[in-house]
This record gives C-alpha cells, sequence and structure tokens, in this order.
C-alpha cells in the first residue's frame, strides 16, 4: 500500500477525522483512561479488515473479549475467528516475543496481514515502574517500537497501539506512558476521553497530514457508532 492509503476504522465520525481511516505506513497510538473506548475501537477495526479478507495479528495484555469482537455488526465467529491470530502475553519478555513473532509472521507473506495491533503496549511496562528493572522494561519496550515502526513502514500495514496514562501531579492532567520515545514514534496519537453515557470523545494530537481536531462515537452492543444522544 501506498503511504497516501487508509484502512476506515469503520466508525464514520473517526474516519472523517484521520481523513479516511488509519496510516498504512505508520503507527496509531490510542491512550485513555480505563473505559474509554480503546480496545473497543481496535476491535472495531480488526472485525472490520478480517471481514474483508485479511489477517489481524492481535497481541493482547489485558483480556480481549472475543465474545465482544464477533458481536460487532452482529457478525458470525466464523467469519471474523479464522483470520485473527491473537497471542496473550504474560509478562514484558513475553510481549517482547509476540511483538517479534508477529513483525516476522508480517513480514513473511505467507498470510495477508492488514492489521497489527498491541493492546495494550504498556501494560507490563507500567507494572516494572520505579523497580529495579525500569531500566531494562524501557529498553525493551524501545526495541519493540521500533520493530513495529519498521515493519508497518516496510509491510505497509497500520500499526495499532494503545496506551495507558498517569496523572501529572505537578498539572493535575492526564498523559499517556512511554515518554518521548513512543510519542516520536507514533505518526498519529488519539487520545479518547469518557462523556456521559455511552458517549466517547476522541481527539486527534498529532497526525503528519491531518490538522488537530476530535470527533464523538457511541458504544452500543453492536459496535461503535457515530455520536449523539443516548
Amino acid at each position: 500500500m501506498s503511504g497516501d492509503a487508509r484502512v476506515p476504522t469503520g466508525v464514520a465520525s473517526i474516519d472523517r477525522l484521520l481523513g479516511g481511516g488509519l496510516e498504512t505506513d505508520g503507527v496509531t497510538e490510542l491512550y485513555g483512561e480505563g473505559g474509554s473506548g480503546k480496545t473497543l475501537l481496535c476491535l472495531e477495526v480488526a472485525a472490520r479488515v478480517a471481514r474483508e479478507g485479511a489477517w489481524v495479528l492481535y497481541i493482547d495484555t489485558e483480556g480481549v473479549s472475543l465474545e465482544r469482537l464477533t458481536s460487532i455488526g452482529g457478525l458470525p465467529p466464523e467469519t471474523v475467528l479464522p483470520r485473527f491470530l491473537l497471542s496473550a502475553p504474560k509478562s514484558l519478555e513475553e510481549q517482547t516475543r509476540a511483538v517479534a513473532t508477529a513483525c516476522a509472521l508480517a513480514r513473511g507473506g505467507s498470510r495477508p496481514v492488514g492489521l497489527l495491533v498491541v493492546d495494550s503496549l504498556t501494560y507490563f511496562y507500567r507494572l516494572s515502574l520505579a523497580e529495579p528493572e525500569e531500566d531494562d522494561a524501557r529498553l525493551a519496550l524501545s526495541l519493540e517500537v521500533a520493530d513495529l515502526v519498521a515493519v508497518s513502514r516496510s509491510v505497509g500495514i497500520p500499526v495499532l497501539l494503545t496506551n495507558q496514562v498517569w496523572r501529572n501531579l505537578r498539572t493535575g492532567g492526564l498523559e499517556a506512558l512511554g515518554g518521548s520515545f513512543l510519542n516520536h514514534a507514533a505518526k498519529s496519537i488519539l487520545r479518547l476521553e469518557r462523556l456521559p453515557g455511552a458517549r466517547r470523545r476522541v481527539v486527534l494530537e498529532k497526525h503528519r497530514s491531518r490538522p488537530e481536531g476530535s470527533a464523538e462515537f457511541r458504544i452500543t452492543s453492536t459496535g461503535l457508532v457515530d455520536g449523539g444522544p443516548d
């Protein structure tokens, strides 16, 4: 795919914000507090990609619901799951191996991979903070991100990463984990926010060709839809 190609998320308001969807030669980072819709957006894109015949490589560190995946759009499991390759690492070391395996599969070309997801990239990294192994964890995370950026560019597939947040006690605001190297590596950064009820807001903080802006969506039992009243 060319650098101008997009993979639609399936949520019209978000696709308008992104100029058609996720770029195919770069990393998109989603961050926000728990319950803001990060995983649901990943599953929305994954279901769409699998439904169209491409493979999804999904690295899950927090316990994704395959039932939720197959409920999106009312799809039967046999429509999505045969092209959904799930890895569930239990440590940062296992996550590093899972990322390396997924990147190798994408480069190998034996399957037509259309999306690579790591949800959440920083779950195990967060557990290492303020521990003796923090520096090792930071290095491992940076090498994972470098590999993900490289495979996105070389193969031409979108890489979607979710990230956790921490509260900056000096400013009182929520910030993404991972430091400046992750923010630099991601070509697109989306912040997700909780609104009343099922409504959510997505804020485009960084994009190489789109202006900053925001959009709203709603969470329903069969997926995500454009924002509006409950």
